[in-house]
Order: C-alpha cells, then sequence, then structure tokens
C-alpha cells in the first residue's frame, strides 16, 4: 500500500523507504500500543469539539480496542511498508469504520503524535526502572545493617590504604544511587507534558482543541504550551533523561567493577551467585562474572545513545528535521539497556555472600596507620608531626581489636556507624 502521504499515483523508490524508515519498524512496534492510546484520546479531544459525533468516537474507541486485542495476540505488527505505527492505526480504522477512520488525524501531525507515544511508553519505563533501582538501594540498605562492623580493607590507587566496614561501603552505594533516583524523576517530570496540538510545530487553526483536557486524559501534569517548544526541546528533553540513566549506569558500573574485584581469588571478600556466573569451554575450574562484566560494560553503550542525543540536534534550525527521528532510536535502546543492566546487578546483588574470614585476613597493620597518627592528635600533638611520627614508627603499626576500632568513629555515616534508616526516607521521598 502506498504511503498515507502519498499524493500521486508514483511510489517511493524502495531503497528511499529502507534508508528513511531504518529500523522505525521495530521501535514502532514496541510503541503501537502507546500510539492507540493517544490516538484514543485524541478522539474524544475531537469528539468534544463536534468534529467527531459521539458515535463515531464509540465506534473509534471500539475499534482500537480490537486492534490492541489483534496486537497482542500478535497479528498485527508494524512492517517497513507501513513507515510507522501511525499508518497502521490509520489504516486500520479506516478498514474497519471506512470514511471515520480518515477523520482522526484531523488536527495533529505525525511529529506529535509520536511524541505522544514515546512520552507513554518512556513514563511507563521509568517507572519500571525507578521500581528496579529502588529494590537495589533496599538490597544495599539491607548489607548496610546486616555488615556494618565487619572490617574490611578500604583502597586508594587501587592500594591498601584505610579501614573501613561493608556497611559503609554498601550504604555509600546505597546513598549515591538514591541521588540517581532523583535525577531520573526530575528528567521523567521534563517529559511528562502532553505535547498534542503542536501538530506539526505551528499549531492547528480553526480547530479550539482541547489540549489541557487531553493531556488530563492521557495522565500528563500538563502541555508544552508553546507549540515551537515541542520540536525545539526533541533530542533535549530525552537527552537529559538519557543523562539521568548514564549517571545511574556509572553507579552501576562502579559497583559491578567492585564485586568483580571482591570475588577475585586476590581478595575473596564475596562469593557470586551460581546462577549469574558461567563457565569456561576449556577451562574445567573456572566460575566467570560475565553478567557483572557485562554489566560494567553496557555503561559505555549508555554513553554512546547520549552522545547521539547531545549532538544529533546540533545546528538543526527550528522546526522539524528528519534528523530528530533518530532521537527516538537513542532514548528506546538507551531505555533497554539501562533496565537491562539495572536489573542484571540487583539480581545479582541479592545472590551475593560476604566472606568475613577473608576480610579479616586482608585487615595488615599499614591500615592502621592513620588511626594512629590521630590518636597523638587527639592527645594534644601537631597533626604533621603525628604524621611524620607514624610514617617513622612502621614497626608500632598494629591490627586492634574491631570493636576499638569502630569505637574510635563517633559520627553518622564513618564506619560502623551507618544510618540505613535516613537513606531508606530519603528512598521514600523520591518515590521509590
Amino acid at each position: 500500500m502506498p504511503p498515507i502521504w502519498q499524493k500521486t499515483d508514483e511510489s517511493p523508490d524502495a531503497w528511499v523507504t529502507r534508508f528513511t524508515v531504518g529500523a522505525d519498524a521495530a521501535w514502532d512496534t514496541i510503541l503501537l500500543p502507546y500510539d492507540v492510546e493517544g490516538t484514543r484520546a485524541h478522539a474524544w479531544g475531537l469528539s468534544t469539539i463536534d468534529v467527531l459525533t459521539a458515535d463515531e468516537y464509540a465506534d473509534i474507541s471500539d475499534a482500537l480496542d480490537d486492534l490492541l486485542a489483534a496486537y497482542a495476540q500478535g497479528e498485527v505488527v508494524v512492517e517497513r511498508s507501513d513507515e510507522d505505527s501511525h499508518t497502521v492505526i490509520e489504516r486500520y480504522l479506516t478498514a474497519h469504520l471506512g470514511p471515520v477512520g480518515g477523520k482522526v488525524h484531523t488536527g495533529r501531525s505525525r511529529n506529535d503524535q509520536v511524541l505522544v507515544a514515546l512520552r507513554l511508553y518512556l513514563r511507563e519505563e521509568v517507572e519500571v526502572l525507578q521500581q528496579q533501582a529502588a529494590a537495589l538501594i533496599e538490597q544495599c540498605c539491607a548489607w548496610g545493617e546486616a555488615w556494618d562492623e565487619q572490617l574490611m580493607p578500604g583502597y586508594t590507587h587501587g592500594q591498601p590504604a584505610m579501614p573501613t566496614t561493608v556497611g559503609a561501603w554498601a550504604l555509600g552505594y546505597a546513598e549515591v544511587l538514591i541521588d540517581d533516583l532523583g535525577r531520573l524523576e526530575e528528567a521523567g517530570k521534563a517529559l511528562n507534558r502532553s505535547p498534542l496540538g503542536s501538530a506539526a510545530g505551528y499549531g492547528v487553526p480553526h480547530l479550539p482543541l482541547p489540549r489541557e483536557a487531553v493531556a488530563e486524559r492521557l495522565g500528563f501534569v500538563g502541555v508544552q504550551t508553546h507549540v515551537a517548544s515541542v520540536q525545539l526541546s526533541r533530542g533535549k528533553l530525552e537527552g537529559a533523561l538519557a543523562h539521568a540513566y548514564l549517571q545511574l549506569g556509572a553507579t552501576l558500573n562502579r559497583l559491578a567493577s567492585d564485586l568483580v574485584q571482591f570475588n577475585s581469588r586476590a581478595y575473596g571478600f564475596v562469593e557470586l551467585p551460581d546462577a549469574y556466573c558461567t563457565g569456561s569451554s576449556i577451562m574445567p575450574q573456572k566460575k566467570n562474572p560475565d553478567v557483572l562484566e557485562l554489566a560494567r560494560a553496557t555503561f559505555h553503550r549508555l554513553q554512546s545513545e547520549a552522545q547521539v542525543l547531545l549532538t544529533l540536534p546540533a545546528n538543526l534550525t527550528s522546526g522539524y528535521h528528519r534528523d530528530l527521528q533518530l532521537t527516538k532510536d537513542a532514548i528506546m535502546r538507551a531505555t533497554q539497556c539501562i533496565q537491562d543492566v539495572t536489573e542484571a546487578v540487583a539480581r545479582v546483588a541479592t545472590g551475593v555472600r560476604f566472606v568475613p574470614e577473608q576480610m579479616d585476613a586482608h585487615l595488615t597493620p599499614e591500615l592502621f596507620a592513620t588511626a594512629q597518627a590521630l590518636e597523638q592528635v587527639a592527645s594534644g600533638t601537631p597533626f604533621r608531626d603525628a604524621y611524620r611520627q607514624a610514617a617513622a614508627q612502621t614497626e608500632a603499626w598494629a591490627v586492634p581489636d574491631a570493636a576499638d576500632v569502630l569505637a574510635s568513629y563517633t559520627y553518622d555515616g564513618a564506619p560502623g556507624q551507618g544510618r540505613p534508616d535516613l537513606l531508606r526516607q530519603r528512598l521514600r521521598d523520591v518515590g521509590g
């Protein structure tokens, strides 16, 4: 079938269709149910201004239900020849309702239509991601409660530095993840506005479209008021969300790196669950942390999608350009990536087993040199003098009793002074 925009008997070249549609058929198959809901709300809006009668709207709504049912059964997908989900919907309605199906596109363009579907999709997927991240944060808080008094080495430059605890390590990740969740929430709020009524970017004359009512019906917090802002913000809003993904991904990258290192033979601080490790095709003894390594690597894929969203709109003049089509591909790929990596790390975390005896074995005397210097400071010695004395008296370095080490820290957040209760309250505040 010819494209819905074709106005002559001459069809576009097949190569042009392949090049311009790109991967959109696959992405729009995912977006189709969201596009259906956007279409239903738009049709309702048209019925309130008498472009559609009440009966016509009811027929359209019923037909859209049938389309969703067919989609759920795998009977409807977006093909390259369709170009997009918008065409699939219009053709379906026209085939089942005749001329009424041709009325539904009144007052909108594929430009605002795709953004409605994409924002509905992103809103739902961000909620899933928030739940995944919240589960990982809770796991870190649980570690913090259970292991706040278990000493372990802390490292700087990859070398033993000072003692810490498993709890301090875990709660540090929990706090940063909550910060990441806050960035995600803010980026999601910016996207939760309806672009309907902007059409191709220049509004809709003659029709008093009920923009705010349709936005409310779709669960948006409001509309993008000025129609030109919709295309000007395309890529920017998605880029802000991708940046929030990137921040979360960076934290997960470091957590995965820690767990891979702590699991290594040189450390042995943790044992990873067998279900999330793999083996070697040649070495029978191997147990490889492949899930965590791929989770760590996924950060770089997130970087590439964020870079597309950052740079693609650059140098474009105002209004719509076909270049902007690729922002959909980038943000949907990034969304799938960040969900996968968050789920991966959270799943591994639930099965991690800490090995206290290995941590105790790595508590060597040099870890306590700083504490020795500061103990002299507490007795009145100037810090730099105490520092030099501790450096010179290596024979005096010793591993103290764990209870004495923990008693030397007196403020919230230090080793042995974890406050998972404060973090859980912050998590509730950001909606996790």
